[in-house]
């Protein structure tokens, strides 16, 4: 096993119901780093004065018509988008968890920290429509809409979110290192295939 202080920070972006939070723990567990996702939110609103709740609805997600509202209203000196503000405060967050290593789920944390030329090893992981709508309803977080329809909408505002602050596609893979399809194996196994890729490039850096 490679050493812990050589393994990079891992960013762990996705496709809703893909796996994301599975496969960050299960590597988490491989290699002994801790992992952020949900408490993200708690270190962000502690460092920035924005509400847990206003993170968690604002923090990753972003409609095609609040991304044209942001543009316009930013163009006045008087407005400040609280997106905006979220993003910069997960910002901050991100490149303080990236002094050591640790796994990052979502938030554009692979391009903040491509940019800032910290050293990161960067997983996307897709599926099927019909395995993630599968994995939606169990994670029973789309109230009363159509989980189908909930899917689609989280994942449309993932990518405009990421458009928006990043100019990339969430899935542009010239800033992936591994696209996964998470469907195809067990959750288990594409966690034992990722923590070998991960411990094979951190050896070869």
């Amino acid at each position: 096993m490679a050493a812990v202080e050589k393994i990079p920070v891992i960013t762990i972006s996705r496709q809703y119901g893909a796996g994301g939070r599975t496969i960050a723990k299960a590597l988490s567990q491989s290699f002994d780093i801790p992992w952020y996702d949900r408490d993200f939110v708690a270190k962000t609103a502690a460092s920035s004065g924005y509400s847990e709740e206003d993170i968690q609805r604002e923090g990753e997600q972003l409609s095609a018509g609040g991304r044209f509202w942001n543009s316009v209203l930013n163009n006045s000196a008087a407005y400040a988008s609280s997106h905006d503000g979220i993003f910069q405060a997960q910002k901050k967050v991100i490149l303080d968890l990236a002094g050591s290593p640790c796994i990052i789920v979502g938030r554009c944390a692979n391009f903040i920290l491509r940019e800032a030329q910290v050293p990161v090893f960067s997983i996307f992981l897709y599926a099927d429509l019909a395995f993630r709508v599968k994995r939606a309803e169990e994670l029973a977080e789309y109230g009363d809409m159509d989980v189908k329809k909930y899917v689609e909408k989280v994942d449309a505002q993932r990518d405009t979110y990421c458009r928006y602050y990043t100019k990339h596609a969430i899935d542009d893979v010239s800033c992936l290192d591994v696209c996964l399809n998470a469907a195809r194996l067990p959750m288990e196994e594409n966690a034992r295939i990722l923590a070998e890729m991960i411990r094979s490039a951190a050896a070869h850096a």
